[in-house]
Order: structure tokens, then C-alpha cells, then sequence
């Protein structure tokens, strides 16, 4: 390699500054054979000609297409129509990888939805799989009202993933449920009893669709169950005073666990 002024060519700050690389890059470039200066000053120091530019602008592009050095290099020194098929291959890689991400941001805008609605259903949707009984406005008041808990967080990313197969599954569940608290209720069975502590664990399991729920948090939706309108009316809807009767099996099961419902918190 001559050596030169540094009027015949572009030291190494200013290469690095024109094509937005580091100057370590254009070191490890040089090191490897990738992308050598072509002339040095008398004491040394890279520089890099018109010619050199060149090459390392046709770097830079296969690089942000995603090709590794080694396949730049391949591609740069080939004479061949090998240079062509790797540019083929590389967007084929390229083309998967849109494909890829296209569904990721599909997914990302479902996860943001469901965490402003909670539930990704039409309004003839919800009302075909939660029955006319169903109000549509409930998912944006429970969104207003729990919208900063781990709780309705932790609904969202289920709901993200569901359609209506997946909640009609839920429903029916639900649904089953339901007729179980109720024809036990009227069976007599006691709060306490094996028979309704295996009722206190099933709504467990069945309420794990919408998020994970400890027994303290299940002996505070015993409460609600009994104290908030809608759900006294939707449960004592089904068997007259099972909102009570179902607070009442909580409260044993929970007593069962070492759990004091009368101190038990949302936790």
C-alpha cells in the first residue's frame, strides 16, 4: 500500500461521519478484508479513496438489508450469478422476517384493544354467547373501574387470544357452574360441608379463565357477590338467596385454609 497525503483521500473520522458507521466498524472491516483503505499517509494513518467509498456504501446497504459480513463479502467479490442467488435468498430471509413482524404488530393491536374493551366481541357476539341477559356496556365500566389492576391486565392478555369458540367454552363453564351452586343450595348442602368446599374450588378454577384467583380474593367477591346489585341479582336470579349461600361456602372454605374472612383483602 503507497504511501500518500491526506489529500488523496478520506481519513477514518471523516469516513465514519459520512456513512453514519463507527470508526471501530471500519477497523474490524479493515482487519478482516471486508473493506481496506486503499492508502496511507506517511505516518500511518488510513485513507480511504473514491473507490474505497464505493465499497463501503454497497457494505452498509446489504448490511441494513441484514446480510452478515461474510455474505457481503461474498456477494461484493463475486463475479457470478452466485452474488444474485444470495440477494434472492437474503430477501426470501428479508420477506419472512415482514411476515413476521406483521403478525406480531397484529398481535400487539389486538393486546392494546383488549386492554381498552376486555372483551374482542362484537355486541351480537357477546349477547349470542353471554345470553340476553348480557349487558354490552359491562366490559367498559368493569375497564373504568379496574382498569389499573393486575387483575384486569391479567384479563386482557387472556382476552387477546380468544375468540368466540374460546368464550363460549368459558360460558358454558360458567354456566354449569351456576346450576351446580344452585341445585346444592336446594340440596341442603352445608358451608363447610366436602361437598361445598369441592363448589368453592371449582368457582376457583372456572374464575382462573379471567385471571388468577387467591382465596382471599375469592372470600372478597363472596362480599360483592351478596352486596353489589347486579350480581345479587344475576346469582339470587338463579336460587333465592344464593348470593348469601354462596358467601357463606367462602367463608367456610376460606376458615378451612387459616384465612379470616372477616380481615381478608384483594391480594
Amino acid at each position: 500500500m503507497p504511501d500518500t497525503t491526506d489529500a488523496d483521500g478520506l481519513p477514518v473520522g471523516q469516513v465514519s461521519a459520512r456513512l453514519g458507521v463507527t470508526v471501530r466498524a471500519l477497523h474490524h472491516w479493515d482487519e478482516i478484508g471486508l473493506a481496506r483503505p486503499s492508502l496511507r499517509t506517511a505516518a500511518g494513518y488510513r485513507l480511504y479513496t473514491g473507490g474505497d467509498l464505493e465499497r463501503l456504501h454497497r457494505i452498509v446497504v446489504y448490511r441494513e438489508l441484514g446480510l452478515g459480513l461474510d455474505r457481503i463479502q461474498a456477494v461484493l467479490d463475486d463475479t457470478t450469478a452466485g452474488a444474485t442467488d444470495a440477494l434472492r435468498m437474503q430477501r426470501t430471509q428479508v420477506a419472512e422476517r415482514i411476515d413476521r413482524l406483521q403478525r406480531r404488530m397484529s398481535g400487539l393491536d389486538r393486546m392494546i384493544d383488549a386492554h381498552e374493551r376486555g372483551l374482542l366481541l362484537t355486541v351480537e357476539q357477546q349477547a349470542a354467547i353471554f345470553g340476553p341477559q348480557w349487558i354490552p356496556d359491562w366490559p367498559a365500566q368493569a375497564r373504568q373501574r379496574y382498569g389499573d389492576t393486575t387483575q384486569w391486565r391479567q384479563y386482557a392478555e387472556h382476552s387477546a387470544s380468544r375468540g368466540p369458540e374460546e368464550w363460549q367454552t368459558i360460558a358454558d363453564a360458567v354456566a354449569r357452574l351456576d346450576r351446580a351452586l344452585g341445585d346444592a343450595m336446594d340440596a341442603g348442602v352445608a358451608p363447610g360441608s366436602p361437598e361445598a368446599n369441592r363448589l368453592v374450588e371449582r368457582h376457583r378454577e372456572v374464575f382462573a379463565s379471567y385471571f388468577p384467583l387467591t382465596r382471599e380474593m375469592q372470600v372478597c367477591l363472596g362480599r360483592m357477590y351478596e352486596a353489589d346489585p347486579g350480581f345479587a341479582a344475576h346469582y339470587d336470579g338463579i336460587r333465592a338467596g344464593l348470593s348469601t349461600w354462596f358467601r357463606h361456602i367462602t367463608d367456610a372454605s376460606a376458615r378451612a385454609h387459616g384465612i379470616d374472612p372477616d380481615t381478608a383483602t384483594w391480594q
